[in-house]
């Protein structure tokens, strides 16, 4: 049982050591990530209002795409919730609570509770 301890234990470390240079933000970067993501989910959401006049068969496939920048949102809040996507821990809260509203997921409460679930990947 020890040695299953030991390879776990090296196991963690190696992750450790392979998503560190990830921990910390790039704000050029995370800038970018949150036009690009942003403004077309807004611009999709406003074309499926007006799509609504013409046909549902319009708005589907509209919202089939605003359901994957969805996702992409969801993304960034997750990444703003482990610090990892601005230098600035209170410009990443800022971010993941309206992205957090966007995404209809409590930022704070969620946040609190994932890092049950990745207990290694907590910053001091």
């Amino acid at each position: 049982m020890a040695d299953q301890n030991t390879g776990n234990a090296n196991a963690v470390e190696k992750w450790v050591k392979i998503i560190a240079p990830y921990r910390n933000g790039d704000n050029l970067h995370s800038w970018w990530q949150i036009i690009n993501t942003f403004v077309p989910y807004v611009a999709l959401w406003v074309l499926m209002v007006i799509s609504l006049s013409y046909s549902y068969w319009i708005t589907l496939p509209l919202s089939i795409l605003a359901a994957g920048f969805l996702v992409r949102l969801f993304i960034i809040f997750h990444d703003c919730g482990h610090g990892s996507f601005f230098k600035s821990k209170r410009l990443s809260e800022t971010v993941g609570f309206i992205f957090g509203v966007l995404a209809f997921t409590p930022y704070h409460r969620w946040h609190n509770s994932h890092l049950i679930h990745h207990p290694y990947c907590r910053k001091s």
